[in-house]
Order: structure tokens, then C-alpha cells, then sequence
């Protein structure tokens, strides 16, 4: 392994440590919360020293939702771009008997060039080792941003399974190719220079999309974002999607498996290629989706782009509002009924 993967890996280990407070507690019965969210969110980010620091249950609104399985990729923690206070959120409210990271977790192409690390970025990594301690059994399947963890295939680091690709079988008993998919990309095989140029591009416009979604939050607006918006408008950006998931569905039907779950091209879908069911799990720094599966092998793909707080502050105000005979029908937003199925 070289100097600058140890380094890399050295100063991850650290933060994990960091993050890893072991602070599970539930909140006081006798002490008040604060009122607002995001005071409770702000407080909770405060260092130790002289402050009193919000407990984590005091960010979880409601009772988690269970999952038989959660696939959750390209977080690129790390990065400017990455939502992860909303990942965060995500993570406190959802459960899962198996959580998947498919690759791209940690972006060690942009830490190599600038170290970028907050509060928020600790609460993932918490709140993923959380799970593995609380018996979740947590696989991590490294992509091309986060290379150097596969120097530690077949390693388990902090509870979390490091291995290069796995066969998932489904509840119904079928069977899922899980990987992370930059293999099929001819870019990130042999012309590794472009593909870095092109993330320094990319990571202009999740600039640009960052810039735009704290505009919006301070309006009191939804996540939206314009990277991705531009991604889908452009012909060769679509075109490279659909060869990407040609090459993949046609790996899985080679393996013989059912399906095959993925990541690395930051666009979320389920659907069936030549009878093999594609599925990419998308990302957390443009659509903030995940993969989940239940009880039955049935798969959604969830949509996490409000905190679950405001989800329930909303749906309470519209609980509160008094019956009128003449009154129109509410209509739901794309984003009230995404973030409601994700609850």
C-alpha cells in the first residue's frame, strides 16, 4: 500500500475514533429539549468543553422504520458536496438487519487534495459503526473514490465487513449481484487522468448546487439539485447512464444471479433489463436516495431530501388544521410524498 493510501487510511481511522462516542442514550425523561430542530441539530454539533452537547435522541422524531436490507452509496464523504447531515438523519431513523455501502463512502481522491471534514461527517460515520455495535451487520464493498480500502479485503474494521463484492440473497430467494460498478466504466479503467479531471469539474458543480440548496433552505424550500438537473439534460451524460447499465445488467445475467445492485453513477433506479432486475441505489450529494428492501424481497428506492423532523412538523400542522366542508383537497409535493414513503 502506498504512502499516501496509509496516510489516508490513518487519518480516517482517527476521525472513525472520534466520531465513535459510544453516546446511545435515549432522552431525559426530566429534561427539556430544545424547541427548534435545528437548535437541537446545532447543539448537538458543539464540542464538549464548556457546552452541553444535545443527546442524539433528541434529533429522532419518531420511531425508526425497519428494513430487511439498506444499500446506501457514494456518500463521498469528505467532500464539500456531500449531504450528510441529512444521511445522518436518514440513518437515525431508518433500521436495517443488513446495511450495505457501496462503495464511494469516503472520497479519498478529494481528501488527498484537501482535507474536508465537519460535525455532520463525524454523525455518519457514528452513526454507521452505531449500527454495527447494536448488531446491524454492516458490508462495505470500496469503489474508485475510496480505493484504498480494498487493500483491506477480507478485513473487519470496527464491525464493518470489507470485501470487494458480494451475492445478496433477497427474502424471496433470489439473488443479487452487490458491487460497486466502476469497472464497468471505461473511463476510470484506462484513462484514470480524465476521469480526475472530470471530478474536479464535477465537484465545481455540486459547488454551484451546494451554493443554490442553502439559498433554498434558507427560503424554507426543498432540496433540489442542479447539478443532477444538468447531468439528465445532457445527451452524452444520458448516454453514458444507459451504456453503463447495459454493461452492468449484462455482467449480472453472465454471473447467472437475479439482479444486481449498484452504484457509482449517482442515479437511483430500479428496473428490468433483458429479465435481469437493475438496481443502482444513487447518491448522497445530488438526490439523497437509498435502496431498501423489506420483508417480502420487495425493493423501493427512498428519497430522503427533508429532515424527518420537518416531515412530521408538516404533517402534524396539516393533523391540526380544523375540517372544512368546502375546502381543497391538499396536494402532495414531490417532495412531502418522497420523504413520506422514506418514513
Amino acid at each position: 500500500m502506498s504512502m499516501a493510501h496509509a496516510t489516508l487510511m490513518q487519518k480516517v481511522a482517527r476521525y472513525a475514533r472520534d466520531a465513535d462516542t459510544g453516546d446511545d442514550s435515549l432522552p431525559d425523561a426530566g429534561g427539556p429539549k430544545p424547541r427548534s430542530f435545528r437548535k437541537r441539530l446545532a447543539l448537538f454539533s458543539m464540542g464538549r468543553k464548556g457546552r452541553k452537547r444535545v443527546k442524539r435522541g433528541h434529533l429522532i422524531v419518531r420511531k425508526p422504520t425497519r428494513h430487511r436490507t439498506l444499500f446506501i452509496s457514494d456518500t463521498h464523504l469528505g467532500t464539500p458536496g456531500c449531504k450528510a447531515e441529512l444521511l445522518a438523519d436518514f440513518l437515525r431513523h431508518n433500521e436495517a438487519q443488513t446495511l450495505y455501502l457501496v462503495g464511494d463512502i469516503i472520497d479519498g481522491w478529494r481528501i488527498r487534495r484537501a482535507w474536508y471534514w465537519n460535525d455532520a461527517h463525524n454523525h455518519v460515520i457514528q452513526e454507521i459503526l452505531r449500527k454495527a455495535r447494536k448488531g446491524t451487520r454492516v458490508i462495505y464493498v470500496p469503489g474508485n473514490h475510496d480505493e484504498a480500502l480494498r487493500d483491506y479485503v477480507g478485513v473487519t474494521l470496527a464491525g464493518v465487513e470489507v470485501i470487494n463484492e458480494d451475492i445478496h440473497r433477497a427474502a424471496d430467494g433470489k439473488s443479487y449481484l452487490v458491487l460497486h460498478g466502476d469497472q464497468f466504466d471505461g473511463v476510470v479503467r484506462y484513462a484514470k487522468w480524465l476521469a480526475h479531471a472530470g471530478d474536479r469539474a464535477y465537484n465545481f458543480a455540486l459547488a454551484c448546487s451546494s451554493a443554490l440548496h442553502s439559498i433554498r433552505r434558507a427560503l424554507g424550500l426543498s432540496y433540489w439539485s442542479l447539478s443532477g438537473y444538468l447531468k439528465h439534460k445532457v445527451k452524452n451524460a444520458v448516454e453514458y447512464i444507459s451504456k453503463y447499465e447495459d454493461a452492468v445488467a449484462r455482467e449480472a445475467r453472465d454471473r447467472g444471479v437475479d439482479g444486481v445492485v449498484c452504484g457509482h453513477i449517482h442515479h437511483a433506479e430500479i428496473r428490468e433489463m433483458d429479465g435481469v432486475i437493475y438496481m443502482n441505489d444513487g447518491d448522497w450529494v445530488e438526490s439523497c436516495t437509498a435502496l431498501a428492501e423489506d420483508d417480502a424481497g420487495n425493493f423501493t428506492v427512498l428519497h430522503w431530501t427533508r429532515f424527518a423532523a420537518d416531515v412530521e412538523a408538516e404533517r402534524a400542522a396539516l393533523q391540526a388544521r380544523p375540517s372544512c366542508a368546502d375546502a381543497a383537497p391538499v396536494t402532495k409535493t414531490a417532495d412531502t410524498e418522497a420523504a413520506s414513503t422514506a418514513a
